[in-house]
């Protein structure tokens, strides 16, 4: 008899504790979630924008990018998440420039979404961006949106970031103050050493061939010229025609070498490899980021990177 009753208090001592500790999981996975939903919910249109309004959000949002790491921002076709995250977000962030315009998919996601009132800010983050043109045929005058590939336009991106989220989050516009702060030195920094690192190249080797044409701003911004096969992703790409004007001009300027950006389908400019002589010298990053862990995953990351390859290639041609 001792014997039953001793494993009956002690059967009902474990339930117990497993009912405590299940009380306990239940108000732990509670707390989680009130904590992430104190956060602002924040969505981006790619992974750039994600990475910037990262660091300068921290700690007080919560951030979903759309167009995953290493996809094409210019045409995008949103997931059931996307569309549930953008209608949930208290903020949205989009490059502009013509950037989402490809089927007008932004567009049609913020319509779904509900983003159209005042309740619902959508904050454009290239506002301020002297824009540069397309002039390929069917695109002339449109905006070229690859702005943020010039490092002063990055800091008007994070100027714009800081702005919006104190607009909306007045509460913590001291943290955000701080985290541009720290954040703009950085990318100051970098926009000076790119400039002392491109003045090691000779003005008559700094020219960059790439599939997409995404360097006018960095062009303008480093002195570089640039040749591409399709100046924007949203159009055809690889045409024979366009091969044959990019092989023309390699020959015509005596190029050394080329580049492939990294979320782009690199059998086009293997092609024109193959085609001219001339070797692909690196990949560089353009419409994302690398993936988390690798090279070039933060918008700092991918412009060191872009650097480095730039200059090893060109200098050593």
């Amino acid at each position: 008899m001792k014997y039953f009753l001793k494993l009956f208090i002690t059967s009902l001592f474990a339930i117990v504790i497993l009912a405590g500790c299940s009380e306990n999981k239940e108000t732990v996975s509670e707390a989680g979630k009130e904590h992430k939903e104190d956060k602002l919910q924040v969505v981006t249109t790619y992974s750039i924008l994600y990475d910037i309004v990262k660091n300068i959000g921290g700690d007080q949002v919560e951030i979903h990018s759309l167009a995953k790491v290493g996809s094409n921002p210019h045409e995008y076709d949103p997931l059931p998440l996307d569309i549930q995250k953008t209608t949930d977000a208290d903020v949205v962030f989009y490059n502009g420039l013509n950037l989402e315009a490809g089927n007008s998919w932004f567009e049609k996601l913020i319509q779904t979404a509900g983003k159209t009132g005042e309740d619902a800010p959508v904050f454009r983050l290239s506002e301020g961006v002297d824009p540069k043109f397309l002039t390929s045929e069917g695109n002339e005058g449109e905006e070229d949106p690859h702005a943020w590939l010039d490092i002063r336009n990055g800091i008007k991106y994070a100027e714009n970031a800081r702005d919006a989220l104190i607009e909306i989050d007045s509460a913590n516009a001291n943290i955000y103050e701080k985290n541009a702060k720290e954040y703009i030195l950085k990318l100051e920094k970098l926009h000076q050493e790119a400039l002392e690192s491109f003045n090691k190249i000779p003005k008559e080797k700094r020219f960059l061939v790439t599939s997409e044409g995404a360097f006018k701003y960095f062009s303008a911004a480093y002195e570089f010229e640039a040749g591409y096969i399709w100046e924007i992703n949203a159009e055809n790409q690889g045409t024979p025609q366009q091969v044959k004007q990019i092989v023309d001009l390699i020959n015509e300027q005596e190029i050394p070498v080329l580049f492939v950006e990294t979320s782009i389908d690199p059998r086009s400019m293997e092609m024109v490899s193959t085609e001219t002589g001339v070797p692909i010298g690196g990949t560089l990053f353009t419409d994302s980021l690398g993936k988390p862990g690798e090279d070039g995953d933060s918008y700092i990351g991918m412009m060191e990177w872009n650097i480095s390859v730039i200059l090893e290639n060109l200098m050593g041609n």
